[in-house]
This record gives structure tokens, C-alpha cells and sequence, in this order.
């Protein structure tokens, strides 16, 4: 019932979201650490391509090391835009976690007659 592309495609978003948040926490939490690299979180691009082909289950989030230039100490961490990340990352999980309730609120309402 909730194999759906649509369904699908939600639940997997909401998964990359929550990883990008983890990732931007770590970033935030290694700031100072001396060689640490940010980790980038990305999905939205085979997610898109998936949907597209009515495939969505088989996509998974990737962690990459961001190749921006370091500072004296070596770490990339640039505050400023974890910032900004995190605030456009947790708009977007609010916009998907609402899409998801609304869509089973859906299911309910059919449900119940």
C-alpha cells in the first residue's frame, strides 16, 4: 500500500535529509579539529533520475569529503555555510514530513469511510 513511487521517494528524502543533518552536526562538532574535512550529503540528483524511471527504493544518500580549500589548521569547515545548510536542510525535512502526513491523512480518510 505504501510502495508507491510518491511514498517511496518521501521516505527517502526524509532518510538523505536526517544523513545531511548528521553530517552538518559533525562539521559543526569538528570545526577546530585540526586535517578534519566536511562531509557533503547528496541524494537529490538519483532521487530525481529514480523517480523518473518509477524506481525510487534503490536510491541511498552518499557522504563525500568536500574538496574546498582548507584553512591554516587544515580543516575546510566553513561555519557561515554549515549555517545555511542546516537551515535549507530542515525547512526542506519540515516541507517532506508534511507531504508524508498529508498523503497517509489521505489514506486514513479513505480508510475510515
Amino acid at each position: 500500500m505504501f510502495d508507491d513511487v510518491t511514498s517511496s521517494a518521501l521516505r527517502i528524502a526524509v532518510n538523505g535529509l536526517a544523513a545531511r543533518q548528521k553530517a552538518i552536526a559533525n562539521n559543526i562538532a569538528n570545526i577546530e579539529t585540526p586535517g578534519y574535512h566536511a562531509q557533503k550529503v547528496k541524494f537529490e540528483e538519483a532521487l530525481s533520475h529514480a523517480v523518473e524511471t518509477g524506481q525510487p527504493t534503490r536510491v541511498a544518500p552518499s557522504v563525500d569529503r568536500s574538496l574546498e580549500p582548507t584553512r591554516l589548521n587544515g580543516s575546510n569547515v566553513n561555519l557561515d555555510e554549515e549555517t545555511l545548510s542546516h537551515v535549507d536542510t530542515s525547512m526542506r525535512y519540515q516541507l517532506t514530513l508534511r507531504a508524508l502526513d498529508s498523503k497517509y491523512g489521505l489514506i486514513s480518510t479513505v480508510l475510515k469511510g
